[in-house]
């Protein structure tokens, strides 16, 4: 008896051991008991909620945060390169061995008809008559040029006079200049058309195609056999204003 009750107090301490003994699970480690779960579960669900609360703020940082603008110093550096009248004037040094590129500059002279010329009658008028019949520049130098030499022939206060201005002797019957005309516009035409047929006044024309050079046309006409007397080789020619004055409108043929 007495060693049976020691077998049975052997049997129940072992039972008792084995019952407090953790389970060891495959591969050598230990599985948590029933009270160790729920505090693990607990655990991982507060990591995982921590996480996510983490990640919302980290992008709600980045949604509001506005984009990095750039620096005052790149901002007027930028400002002064757009900008031709900030800052310092800059000094371009050229090369002196760079050439130029041509630039055509075409002369070019107004067309005036002769109706608008004959309307408004005057002694300049009439200068630019010759030249639009001669198909030559109405340049201010050939209009000058025009109204000196008749003022050289007739006098300004009577440039008209016999209808002749310039006392031309083509198709006015009268050989020495003292023919006349029967309008003022016929005379125009026909002094176009004298110093274009002669071979002597050539440089007289020359001038007028030119049209650049009151005092060099004027040279050709004292050299020419127009006048006999040369005006003096320029000695009676006269370079002061010519005043403006109107022809009759009889004289016009109106």
């Amino acid at each position: 008896m007495h060693q049976s009750a020691q077998h049975q107090g052997e049997r129940r301490a072992a039972i008792r051991a084995t019952a407090r003994r953790p389970f060891r699970a495959r591969g050598g480690g230990h599985r948590a008991d029933r009270t160790e779960r729920p505090r693990l579960a607990r655990r991982r669900g507060a990591a995982a909620a921590a996480a996510l609360v983490a990640v919302g703020g980290l992008l709600a940082t980045l949604s509001l945060a506005p984009l990095p603008g750039p620096s005052i110093a790149l901002a007027d550096a930028y400002a002064t390169s757009l900008s031709p009248f900030h800052g310092d004037v800059q000094d371009v040094t050229v090369p002196a061995d760079i050439t130029p590129a041509g630039v055509s500059r075409e002369g070019y002279a107004s067309a005036t008809g002769p109706d608008t010329l004959v309307a408004s009658g005057t002694n300049y008028d009439w200068a630019k008559l010759v030249l639009v019949f001669g198909d030559w520049p109405v340049t201010d130098e050939n209009v000058r040029f025009m109204v000196e030499w008749m003022r050289e022939e007739n006098g300004p206060d009577n440039w008209w006079n016999r209808n002749n201005p310039l006392n031309n002797g083509y198709g006015s019957g009268g050989g020495s200049g003292l023919g006349s005309y029967d309008t003022l516009v016929t005379a125009a035409e026909y002094a176009a058309s004298n110093l274009q047929k002669r071979s002597f006044y050539v440089d007289i024309v020359a001038g007028l195609e030119a049209g650049t050079s009151a005092d060099a046309t004027a040279r050709a006409v004292w050299a020419s056999p127009w006048a006999e007397s040369h005006y003096g080789y320029g000695s009676w020619w006269s370079t002061s204003p010519v005043p403006v004055v109107a022809a009759p409108a009889s004289a016009w043929g109106r």
